[in-house]
């Protein structure tokens, strides 16, 4: 069984090796028809479009994207061609969660924030909203939430959706809003360019906007004037519409501006690795006798034990890092994201 499979995804090789199948590896931009024309499966990542021009009259029965996201699908087509697939709900959303709070605590530290006294709006309750919520809650802010379709689920169910909250109310209401929506283009409750400029126009307390969910989500140009105008108050956002080719402007006024790195700690790149093969052995019937290692932080790395909590937070990851190494370096803006060093969620 022969699957193709993006170069980048980490821990893979080690642990697709313990796999019957024969691998072929191709950077994900890279991966043509003749690449997959005889190939029985695909585990990729965002940067493959996967489509019928690149999948007709393939063998391909199955593809895995080690990601949250999957508008790099084309859903309606891999239907048609009866071609299963799978993403990896969940599978960062702990690394997003430790990059917000640290973005955060960051605002506290440098940016005079008294969190105690701070509202945090999350559009988008899914996974990564969750994990969000459950890791800036100890912080002390007040937290209000957004999500219609989650809301219209519960009340379908008879259950209780008191705490979801029109997004108007976020509006007048949050210091900071963060948004954590999937790429929706149509439909009832579409995301794509959710926060345009009738949405700023709408803010009231010029809040700072964060965004790790995907770039489109917020119209850039919009953004930008908003920032300049002072309708908000600092962007942090580590997705871009149109990445890799930024907005320079914007980058240059973000408070916070990374490569789309988020999610890229160890421990949520080994979930989505971990997710991508179970779902392929799954599929084709295979034993999923793999495992997969996640490195471990130097011994040297670790925190003096008599800082706060907060501030060993920030030792275990600071955005400043990935930030400052955007804004020298825009056009390595997939470098940074290739060879993106160890993060772990925790100190061992």
């Amino acid at each position: 069984m022969k699957v193709v499979v993006d170069d980048k995804i980490p821990f893979i090789r080690e642990a697709i090796a313990q796999i019957p199948v024969h691998v072929i590896y191709r950077p994900g931009t890279q991966i043509t028809p003749a690449d997959v024309h005889d190939a029985d499966a695909m585990i990729v990542r965002t940067r493959t479009r996967c489509n019928a021009a690149l999948l007709e009259g393939s063998k391909v029965s199955f593809i895995a994207t080690a990601t949250i996201g999957y508008d790099h699908l084309d859903t309606e087509y891999l239907k048609q061609a009866h071609i299963e697939w799978t993403n990896c709900p969940g599978c960062n959303a702990g690394s997003v969660a430790q990059y917000v709070r640290s973005c955060l605590l960051l605002l506290e530290k440098e940016k005079d924030f008294d969190l105690s006294r701070t509202t945090v709006g999350l559009v988008g309750v899914g996974h990564v909203g969750t994990a969000v919520k459950e890791a800036i809650a100890p912080l002390g802010v007040r937290i209000l939430l957004n999500d219609p379709p989650l809301k219209e689920l519960r009340q379908a169910a008879g259950q209780s959706a008191e705490e979801f909250l029109d997004l108007q109310e976020l509006q007048s209401q949050c210091d900071i809003i963060s948004f954590h929506t999937p790429l929706v283009l149509d439909g009832t409750y579409p995301t794509f360019h959710l926060a345009d400029a009738r949405f700023f126009q709408g803010l009231e307390r010029k809040p700072v906007i964060i965004n790790t969910s995907r770039g489109a989500v917020i119209d850039d140009i919009q953004l930008l004037r908003a920032l300049q105008n002072g309708q908000v108050r600092d962007a942090i956002i580590d997705t871009w519409e149109h990445e890799p080719n930024l907005n320079q402007e914007l980058l240059r006024q973000t408070y916070i501006g990374t490569p789309h790195i988020a999610g890229y700690s160890a421990d949520g790149k080994a979930n989505a690795t971990r997710m991508a093969l179970t779902a392929l052995c799954k599929h084709f019937h295979i034993p999923a006798s793999f495992q997969i290692h996640v490195p471990q932080l130097p011994a040297s790395s670790a925190p003096d034990s008599r800082l706060s909590e907060k501030e060993r937070a920030l030792e275990l990851y600071n955005p400043h890092a990935d930030s400052l190494n955007l804004k020298l370096h825009s056009e390595q803006f997939e470098e940074l994201r290739g060879r993106y060093p160890l993060r772990r969620e925790f100190w061992e």
